[in-house]
């Protein structure tokens, strides 16, 4: 029994069986189907290295690796050949025929149908309003105003994006929008105004939100002084339940009557913290802050990723949009810092200039930057809930920044 198995590997028997198995459209149509490509297309090795990069800063470096590791997927998945798992031409027609989607799409294209539809952005929003604490907004109105002032790079990157000449109004809007450093809001414009930017500009979104600890604190200390950076704020006043419970309420009726276009994301966001304060749906908000957001971020990551695809990333226009995200997202550190230093200054010096670089809305990363730089100066400072208050206003503002964006282009 042995030496008949030795001799027919050994021999021709193993052979005769590959050419068998190889006639027709056998092993060697299977090998055309899947080296079908142009091996000198430099572009797709392009993109398969950058998923492999992507996949090592979400393992090895840890750099937002819940969604940064689902998009590097996606984008390897888009960009293997043969694999016809993404078809962007579905999406960035006029009008999008989903019946052929649903017919013909490969997976990645039923799972960026939640894109498309502003389905996934919607469902992280009352996830993050069911993870965010509004507490530190309520008992300092003022932030607001900080928050405000952090949307400076919204509308510097758009009046920038727009001077080049490179891009039409609604794809600068898309463009500006990286500075309110929030992703599901940048996803929201952009499937609307600029789908085929979308690879790029969420890409570039997350990028920096995950990078905030590396391009914050060189602007911080610039624009403030050692002085300013150690003056420690006074606690903030208590807040009772029935103010946690009025505030979404209050807020998602007035940003609907002033700014329609940004009730979705504001109402979602505003449905999940309601579920968390209002002490009746512990269950609901528990399942939003786990399961549901860990479900749609999956989802969300995979299919943002899918649009990069090297045909639509690796153009002039991607760089562009990049470096446009990123000063935008400077801009938004900066004009947080400055309406800081001016509240500083109008209070009699009760506010630490730190707290406007959290005016972006990346929750609550940009909180712990202030922190972090407010206890190099004094190792007993504490900036952390003070922060959150710009911190969470900034993401009400992204919102609105958004809405308005809509309102105007869409």
């Amino acid at each position: 029994m042995l030496d008949s198995l030795l001799e027919f590997l050994t021999g021709t028997g193993i052979w005769k069986l590959f050419f068998k198995a190889a006639e027709g459209e056998g092993l060697f149509s299977l090998a055309d189907q899947a080296w079908a490509f142009d091996v000198n297309c430099w572009q797709t090795v392009v993109m398969l290295l950058v998923s492999f990069v992507l996949i090592y800063l979400a393992i090895g470096k840890k750099f937002e690796p819940l969604l940064l590791l689902p998009i590097a997927i996606g984008m390897l998945l888009t960009n293997l050949p043969g694999a016809g798992m993404f078809h962007l031409d579905f999406f960035i027609a006029e009008s999008v025929d989903y019946m052929h989607v649903l017919h013909h799409g490969g997976l990645l294209d039923l799972l960026y149908l939640g894109v498309k539809l502003g389905i996934y952005p919607c469902l992280i929003f009352i996830g993050i309003g069911a993870m965010t604490d509004f507490t530190p907004l309520i008992a300092n109105p003022k932030s607001l105003l900080i928050g405000a002032g952090a949307q400076l790079g919204v509308f510097v990157a758009f009046s920038a994006a727009l001077l080049s000449a490179m891009f039409g109004l609604e794809a600068a809007a898309a463009i500006g929008i990286i500075g309110g450093a929030d992703g599901p809001t940048a996803i929201t414009v952009t499937k609307t105004l600029a789908p085929s930017l979308l690879g790029a500009i969420a890409i570039a979104a997350y990028s920096y939100m995950a990078l905030i600890p590396m391009i914050q604190p060189p602007f911080m200390r610039l624009l403030t002084t050692k002085k300013e950076r150690m003056i420690k704020m006074t606690g903030l006043r208590s807040v009772s339940k029935l103010e946690k419970i009025i505030f979404p309420i209050v807020v998602t009726v007035v940003v609907g009557m002033i700014v329609p276009d940004a009730l979705t994301l504001i109402g979602c966001l505003m449905f999940g913290n309601l579920l968390n304060v209002c002490g009746v749906t512990e269950r609901l908000s528990k399942t939003v802050q786990n399961e549901l957001m860990n479900i749609v971020t999956v989802f969300l990551g995979i299919s943002v990723g899918a649009t990069a695809s090297a045909a639509n990333f690796l153009r002039f226009e991607t760089l562009l949009i990049i470096f446009c995200g990123l000063v935008a997202f400077c801009i938004s550190t900066c004009g947080g810092l400055i309406t800081a230093k001016i509240m500083n200054w109008i209070t009699g010096g009760k506010i630490n200039p730190l707290i406007g670089s959290a005016g972006v809305s990346a929750v609550p990363m940009a909180a712990r930057v202030s922190q972090i730089e407010g206890q190099k100066a004094d190792p007993s400072n504490f900036l952390l809930m003070h922060a959150m208050g710009p911190n969470v206003a900034g993401v009400i503002g992204s919102a609105v920044a958004a809405g308005v964006f809509l309102s105007m282009f869409a």
